[in-house]
């Protein structure tokens, strides 16, 4: 298996924000809180896994490409950016992985038959429903 992408920080865009949530005399002051951007189309991630990054439902990723992850977890600037990095790390190694392809199968002879039985039994029931007629 190949060793999933690191991304390194000169892709990632952080900026600072105000954190949500109750906080104490500073609350208004300080900027703990991280927006990281990572845009998946300008990386230089493999075509392969920056398609199934886009493909992927992840409502993080913008339509154009962009992945925003916020973190604010911590009172700390600095470890914030630290979990933010880890968490897109944690995407991309995701998309490294190559899904396996799905081998269809076919039902085996006594699971069909176990399910007709059932449904026979079933509407045996529904048809003991009906108006009694004297």
């Amino acid at each position: 298996m190949p060793l999933p992408y690191r991304v390194p920080e000169s892709e990632v865009e952080f900026s600072a924000i105000r954190a949500q949530g109750p906080g104490g005399q500073h609350v208004n002051k300080a900027a703990t809180a991280v927006h990281l951007r990572f845009d998946i189309h300008a990386s230089a991630m493999p075509d392969t896994v920056k398609a199934r990054l886009l493909g992927s439902l992840d409502s993080r990723i913008s339509s154009e490409g962009v992945l925003v992850i916020k973190a604010q977890g911590s009172r700390s600037l600095e470890s914030n950016k630290a979990e933010a990095l880890a968490r897109l790390q944690e995407v991309v190694a995701q998309a490294c992985e190559v899904p396996r392809p799905r081998k269809p199968t076919r039902p085996s002879f006594g699971s069909r038959q176990r399910r007709l039985e059932g449904k026979a039994q079933r509407s045996a029931i529904k048809s003991g429903r009906g108006k009694v007629i004297l």
